[in-house]
């Protein structure tokens, strides 16, 4: 698959058909995730698949997804974390978008569900957690065809110079540079990567010999899970044009900058 293609083209699907899954199919794609919990250090997070959509739907309609609007589908997988660590967080949130690509690949649609504020009784039953705790969903299924005729509406996304920084936030960076060390094409398509409420709360700092990932502040809080997306999201662009690179995490407490905090994430050598 074409990651430029794919990132440009990613879209939620919020209307899926009232039909299962082949089994095949949600044994392959659970498979995929049963290797990357196990590839990724820790084991610090887990997913679980509910076949029976109609109980997660009905359990929380009213409480989870949208301003209260549950996501409707046949299936729904949970991204358990197993600790409460930013890494725990950032890894299940990168192999979160990982399976979002591989279920795609297998032509199924898919939708993030946010269940943060959905009391943990009601969590720990419908999904039989012991430990772990479940802030997030995947809702799983065949899309709902769209009109060809149809026109959707184009998500507002940030300029490359809204995004990238010179060796420290607010220093512009200069677009020739971009360009001259290969990176343009990298940070174009990697405006396309979502994030919560389209929020696009990460900045990119260019230094000599890396970058450095760092998260805006939003709604007083750091938008752990929305920063393993853009790591995901950045390692497997930055391949298709020849770096091979690994984000490295750092331990940052965070900073203000002209009244907005800031806090690195990680660092990736080029």
């Amino acid at each position: 698959m074409l990651m430029s293609n794919f990132l440009k083209n990613r879209k939620s699907i919020r209307d899926f058909k009232e039909k299962n899954v082949d089994k095949k199919v949600l044994e392959e794609l659970m498979d995929y995730g049963r290797k990357l919990e196990s590839n990724t250090a820790n084991n610090n997070f887990k997913f679980i698949l509910v076949e029976d959509g109609k109980l997660v739907y009905k359990a929380l309609s009213g409480k989870g997804g949208y301003a209260g609007v549950m996501i409707k589908s046949p299936h729904y997988i949970a991204l358990e974390f197993l600790d409460e660590s930013d890494e725990c967080i950032i890894n299940a949130s990168y192999a979160m978008e990982s399976l979002i690509t591989k279920a795609s690949e297998l032509n199924l649609g898919s939708c993030w569900i946010n269940i943060v504020d959905v009391e943990e009784d009601i969590k720990k039953v419908l999904f039989e957690l012991k430990n772990g705790k479940v802030d997030y969903l995947l809702a799983i299924g065949y899309p709902v065809a769209k009109n060809p005729f149809g026109q959707e509406g184009e998500s507002c996304r940030l300029a490359i110079e809204e995004i990238v920084y010179k060796d420290e936030i607010g220093n512009k960076i200069d677009m020739d540079e971009l360009e001259n060390r290969g990176l343009s094409d990298l940070f174009y398509y990697i405006r396309f990567a979502p994030s919560s409420y389209n929020n696009q709360p990460w900045r990119f700092i260019l230094k000599d010999d890396r970058i450095v990932l760092t998260l805006m502040c939003t709604d007083n809080k750091y938008s752990l899970v929305d920063a393993g997306i853009i790591m995901y999201y950045f390692e497997n662009m930055a391949k298709s044009i020849g770096l091979n690179g690994k984000w490295k995490l750092l331990h940052d407490e965070g900073r203000e900058v002209d009244k907005v905090f800031y806090k690195s994430i990680g660092e990736f050598y080029i």
